[in-house]
């Protein structure tokens, strides 16, 4: 789990602002105020004291973003305890999952979708903006997004796109980092409320998975919000091995 949570900081810092609070690895999003993306990891084995949790908050709350932390429950026990002493709670505590190359299970879109690895502006925006409309959040796309995710790509990260194969429209997106000592993450599978429960969501874990073990990831992990995403990734061939834990203040 170690390290599973190393390469989680190193991917929380990317394109992020960041800053050390005692303990803890602040990150910050330049582009969105998303508590998602804006979160804190403590480091292995942390002791933190009641100042460092203040100051925690402090850093949050001047940048007017919600204080959230994220790690593997079991790397930092002690963090847990100072933050729910503090006043925190917890969010969700979810399990991580992993796949191991030979794991993996082959799933093909259901008929009449298409996946496709974005590689036009307007497939990109196509992607993220499916993605944003799966989680509750607006459609429209910002030419920063588009350029961010183009940069993501361009550094090694992964992406794919789920469209209607006759009118290309958008179902459905989602991404994976790029592969760093062999790990990598897949993220942000989405999909849009009229298209689901066809199986697209788990063709584009599926495919994200395959393509990231041929690239060479040794180690591929993903975090289900709930049950029923933890079946649709089992069904991708995914099994879990651990507890990622959320808190807020």
């Amino acid at each position: 789990m170690s390290a599973l949570q190393s390469h989680m900081r190193r991917a929380a810092a990317a394109g992020r602002m960041t800053e050390q609070i005692g303990p803890f690895l602040a990150t910050f999003s330049r582009e969105s105020d998303n508590p998602f993306l804006n979160y804190a990891i403590p480091d292995d084995g942390a002791h933190p004291s009641p100042s460092d949790v203040d100051d925690l908050v402090h850093a949050y709350a001047r940048r007017e973003l919600l204080p959230r932390v994220e790690f593997m429950a079991e790397t930092a026990p002690e963090a847990e305890q100072a933050l729910l002493g503090a006043g925190w709670s917890v969010e969700r505590r979810i399990p991580v999952m992993l796949c191991p190359p030979g794991s993996a299970l082959s799933v093909p879109a259901p008929a009449g979708v298409e996946l496709v690895v974005p590689g036009t502006d307007e497939e990109i925006r196509g992607m993220v903006a499916a993605q944003s409309e799966a989680f509750g959040q607006s459609p429209e796309v910002p030419d920063s997004a588009v350029a961010g995710t183009r940069e993501q790509l361009r550094a090694g990260g992964f992406a794919v796109l789920a469209r209607d194969s006759m009118t290309g429209e958008p179902e459905g997106g989602g991404v994976a980092e790029a592969i760093v000592d062999g790990t990598t993450e897949v993220a942000g599978i989405g999909v849009r409320v009229p298209f689901r429960k066809r199986g697209i969501g788990v063709a584009l874990t599926a495919f994200l998975t395959a393509a990231v073990h041929d690239a060479g990831a040794r180690t591929v992990f993903l975090t289900p919000a709930g049950v029923p995403e933890q079946r649709l990734y089992a069904r991708a061939g995914y099994a879990p091995s651990g507890i990622m834990l959320h808190l807020r203040r």
